[in-house]
């Protein structure tokens, strides 16, 4: 039984590997050629932010899952999967805590404009504080969570630690479900309207992309801090850089991107009123560890049909028939 780790993963995954005696093939060079010479007689692959579309995987004649390490897929050919009947999962218990936390993060970090304040001290400008743009408490602030995952709903928690009111806007999840959860079930616009700050947890796809753009932005309050820790893409990043340039929006943190990396000429980069971050927020040690365990438990509890195996990490479980 052999696996291919593609990318650099926390070696408490590799241990895990070892310790159930399969063979690892670490693969770094993510060239085509390369990829399908050393995919070619793997049974299982865990992959980070290499690209396996079809071109890769049409190659790999003894493929029988292919789990991501993180829970974001845009990177890997799902339909050939599902034509192939191969399982794709993801480390769903993993990173919700780092990316609730990096969220908090740049809610705190721009409402209280740590940056200008940080800058001022160093400045020797200590005593003209009374000079610094206002700033803001989170305290009965109102935040609509876009999506109510695992992560959607760890942030939702610590905002309620705030005493935020916390709204909801996910079609696919039960408003009792939100209810119960202390939090309101919105409707999207109506949540726009009302937002003192948006945080995205959203996959990007046909229904997502650029779901925030030109006529949204008209909708939000002036105040309004706009986060997305999701996929780069579901904010139009062209409506962001106007609404932040003309002060039609407080701020944003971005921690992903239409590119990645980013251009260096991008224009985001041009403001102040905005937070980036490349694309990091579920990378803290903690978090690097369970995605490196995780990820690696997918692959050899399915190959080996262990019982430990947590099948609602597999996104796609109705077309392998498993």
């Amino acid at each position: 039984m052999k696996i291919a780790i593609l990318g650099e993963i926390h070696k408490d995954g590799l241990d895990f590997i070892a310790s159930e005696k399969v063979k690892i093939i670490n693969v770094n060079n993510f060239e085509k050629k390369n990829l399908v010479k050393k995919l070619s007689v793997v049974d299982g692959i865990v992959i980070r932010t290499a690209n396996l579309k079809s071109d890769i995987l049409s190659h790999c004649n003894n493929l029988k899952i292919v789990s991501r390490h993180g829970v974001g897929y845009d990177n890997i050919d799902l339909d050939y999967l599902n034509e192939n009947k191969i399982p794709l999962a993801i480390t769903g218990q993993s990173n919700a805590i780092s990316v609730a936390e990096h969220v908090m993060t740049m809610m705190l970090t721009l409402s209280k404009n740590i940056f200008a304040s940080d800058n001022l001290v160093r400045s020797n400008d200590f005593n003209k504080k009374s000079e610094l743009p206002d700033f803001y408490e989170l305290y009965k602030k109102k935040i609509l969570i876009l999506g109510f995952g695992r992560i959607g709903q760890a942030l939702a928690k610590r905002c309620l630690g705030f005493e935020m009111d916390v709204y909801v806007f996910d079609p696919y999840i039960n408003n009792e479900i939100i209810s119960s959860r202390n939090c309101k079930p919105i409707n999207k616009l109506d949540g726009y309207k009302i937002a003192d700050y948006i945080s995205i947890h959203l996959p990007l796809n046909e229904s997502t992309k650029n779901l925030i753009s030109f006529n949204e932005f008209k909708l939000f309050k002036k105040n309004l801090i706009l986060i997305n820790t999701a996929r780069g893409g579901i904010v139009d990043e062209v409506a962001l850089y106007e609404s932040l340039k003309k002060n039609e929006i407080f701020a944003a943190g971005l921690d992903v991107f239409n590119e990645e990396p980013p251009k260096k000429n991008n224009v985001l980069f041009n403001l102040n009123n905005i937070i980036l971050t490349p694309h990091n927020s579920a990378l803290t040690i903690e978090c690097r560890k369970r995605m490196a365990i995780e990820s690696c438990q997918n692959v050899v509890y399915y190959l080996k049909k262990d019982k430990s195996l947590n099948i609602k990490n597999i996104i796609n479980l109705k077309k392998i028939n498993y």
